[in-house]
């Protein structure tokens, strides 16, 4: 009896030590671990640029060394270096005293030569008036020797004085030629002169920008000089010239076939500036294997100035596909993969084929569909089932 009591004991105690054990293990369990905060953004799908990225140098569209077409003093720079001016605008004034003079002395040579053409000319109407009246008197003797009223010898004094006023008007004709023709030499000298003169006011050829005044006030310029007088860089419209390697070439002329190709040119601290391609280069450089192109800036805010280096983007085509912020692909062993958030707020870890990437986002060729969530932020964290908590970007 005492036996059976003992054993009864010894199971109750076992029971209630079993009992304390299980409530032990159960306090014990780890707490579910907490959902981790994401940044998400949604997949899309839109119509995306076809572009090609270069870097490209500006260029002015025309530029012109001004020089001095004739030699003599600068009486007066009209204009400040480093601002624009315009077609026909007065830039320099060379002395023109010197050139007033010679247009006075050849006008006064051709006013010589203009009264000897007077001259001469009423020489001539003087003598054809005789000739006539010669030519005459012939007539007349002929027909008094042909009825044998005169003698032989005075019909020949009468032919003889009529021939001989012949020669004198051919001779005073030619006279009036050469008068003429010297009145036409120093008319052209007069029209040089006026040349000359019209040359000691130098005006801008383009529509442009003046770099530095090189002469001043004072200094005396040869005609056609090495050196310009100042350099004038037409900056509106303007061009960026660009290379591109060869293997794009067949693309360029393709899509360019179909319409003009846009063309974006940035630099820092600027807002982008829109162009249209105008040149391809007929010859491929052999030593780059790259091959030259031109677009034409209006530039109407002279964004861009000649010699910057700037950012082109060469636009070819548009084209639709799915597009993801580019911090959403992340790299793996076994290639690129996207966190998706699933309905339960929970991340699946999703292999991706990236295409080409853009400003800030890529595209993806295959993995995504559009309307699915992928995460941008706070990857470190995350393994695949995951429970994410997405957050809100803040704005500022």
């Amino acid at each position: 009896m005492i036996r059976w009591q003992q054993g009864v004991a010894l199971i109750a105690l076992a029971v209630s030590a079993s009992a304390c054990s299980d409530s032990a293990t159960a306090q014990k369990k780890s707490p579910a671990p907490p959902a981790v905060p994401v940044m998400v953004a949604d997949v899309v799908q839109r119509t995306v640029p076809l572009q090609v990225n270069a870097v490209g140098t500006v260029q002015a569209s025309t530029t012109v060394s001004v020089k001095s077409q004739v030699a003599g003093e600068v009486r007066e720079a009209h204009f400040t270096e480093g601002r624009d001016v315009k077609r026909g605008e007065l830039l320099f004034t060379i002395d023109p005293r010197p050139f007033e003079t010679a247009l006075r002395q050849a006008e006064a040579a051709l006013g010589q030569r203009q009264a000897e053409v007077s001259q001469a000319r009423a020489n001539l109407a003087r003598d054809v008036a005789n000739q006539e009246w010669m030519q005459a008197q012939e007539r007349r003797y002929r027909e008094l020797l042909d009825k044998e009223l005169i003698a032989r010898e005075q019909y020949e004094q009468i032919r003889t004085n009529a021939t001989a006023m012949e020669a004198s008007v051919r001779a005073l004709r030619a006279a009036e030629e050469n008068a003429r023709a010297a009145a036409t030499a120093a008319q052209a000298a007069v029209d040089n002169a006026k040349l000359q003169l019209s040359y000691t006011r130098i005006v801008a050829p383009i529509d442009g920008r003046t770099g530095n005044l090189l002469v001043q006030r004072g200094n005396v310029v040869k005609a056609n000089d090495e050196n310009p007088m100042v350099v004038i860089a037409q900056v509106s419209p303007i061009f960026v010239s660009f290379a591109l390697a060869e293997q794009f070439l067949a693309d360029v002329k393709r899509y360019q076939a179909a319409g003009s190709l846009k063309v974006e040119a940035r630099v820092p601290n600027q807002p982008p500036s829109a162009g249209t391609l105008t040149f391809i280069n007929n010859t491929v450089d052999t030593t780059t294997g790259t091959i030259q192109l031109k677009a034409e800036f209006a530039n109407a805010a002279n964004a861009l100035w000649p010699g910057q280096f700037t950012e082109v983007t060469l636009t070819l085509a548009t084209e639709t596909a799915i597009v993801v912020p580019s911090q959403a692909i992340q790299p793996g062993q076994k290639g690129p993969y996207v966190f998706v958030v699933t309905g339960d707020s929970k991340v699946e870890a999703r292999p991706v084929q990236p295409g080409r990437r853009l400003e800030r986002e890529t595209i993806v060729s295959t993995g995504l569909k559009p309307g699915e969530r992928v995460v941008t932020d706070g990857h470190l964290r995350l393994v695949p089932g995951a429970k994410v908590d997405v957050k809100t970007a803040k704005t500022s």
